[in-house]
């Protein structure tokens, strides 16, 4: 939204697509992945997706307020540069893949991973229908990877099945990405919690995971019930 308008993506017919991926930047936008410290990465490695150039439809301002504009989205490590809020990689042919927003990329023992990445390749699974992922802290690795599963068939009521399941899903995870983005834990509920919209809401899945008092307002929601359901993992 803040962006204004297309800035990478997929031109049928120009370009080889490959499912998943932004493809490549629009022509006339420099696009680029740079580290915490403003510097590109290479290829394959995952960082902050910034706009090099100034564009037409940039966000010129935040109302009242040109000191939070300029920390959002011009940060002085940046450089100049117009940072997106996503967190990307670019892969060998130089392809855009976008692995989620800033504030929703985990570091697990100094390895930064997605959720939306995560996510993923757990509904990529045939007996997962939705997933969400968020992190909790962890005293050895800082974050723990905590996912919320849907599953295609009913929710397992067994703890000797749902651990099956979790562990098969486990096992997934390790082989579509790498064994650093296993969950530590699985938790399977009926639904996400959601907005009458339909928007997942990550900031109450985040408490639940933290095993902290929801004290937030949930008039928003659609399914308060299921709150309750999701307070319990699979280890």
């Amino acid at each position: 939204t803040e962006t204004g308008s297309h800035m990478i993506a997929p031109m049928p017919g120009a370009m080889p697509l490959k499912p998943g991926t932004c493809t490549l930047p629009l022509p006339g936008i420099l696009a680029a992945i740079v580290n915490e410290a403003g510097d590109e990465v290479h290829d394959q490695h995952g960082g902050f997706l910034i706009i090099k150039r100034p564009f037409p439809s940039q966000i010129r301002t935040i109302w009242g307020d040109p000191e939070r504009y300029k920390q959002s989205y011009f940060p002085a490590e940046m450089r100049g540069s117009y940072l997106a809020g996503d967190s990307a990689r670019r892969d060998e042919d130089g392809y855009f893949w976008i692995m989620g927003r800033i504030d929703d990329v985990l570091n697990v023992s100094g390895h930064r991973l997605g959720t939306m990445e995560i996510e993923s390749a757990l509904v990529a699974n045939p007996l997962v229908a939705e997933a969400a992922v968020v992190g909790k802290p962890h005293e050895i690795k800082g974050e723990a990877v905590v996912a919320f599963v849907v599953l295609k068939g009913a929710r397992p009521d067994d703890s000797a099945k749902a651990k099956e399941i979790a562990d098969t899903l486990r096992n997934w995870v390790a082989k579509e990405i790498g064994p650093i983005a296993k969950p530590d834990e699985i938790r399977f509920g009926d639904n996400l919690p959601k907005t009458r919209s339909g928007k997942i809401m990550r900031r109450l899945l985040r408490v639940i995971a933290k095993g902290e008092e929801i004290t937030q307002d949930v008039s928003t929601l659609e399914n308060p019930s299921i709150l309750e359901q999701l307070k319990n993992p699979i280890r």
